[in-house]
């Protein structure tokens, strides 16, 4: 899943977090946040929310290559 941290009604957070709710392996696909912000504390809150990774805006082919990888 590519997530993004900042949507309308449900942010990227609190959505991985109630995908990391779910049982078995559902709760554990693979999330990237995709996020503009470059501020330790927002990538931090990416990790506490349970993604496995985060991609910075604008995200050039070769991250988007590395992190699929």
């Amino acid at each position: 899943v590519l997530m993004d941290c900042h949507m309308p009604e449900m942010d990227g957070f609190e959505a991985t977090e109630r995908i990391r709710a779910l049982p078995g392996a559902r709760g554990r696909v693979p999330i990237v946040a995709l996020t503009a912000s470059t501020l330790p504390e927002d990538l931090a809150a990416c990790r506490r929310s349970g993604m496995d990774d985060v991609l910075i805006k604008p995200v050039s082919l070769v991250s988007l290559s590395t992190v699929l990888q």
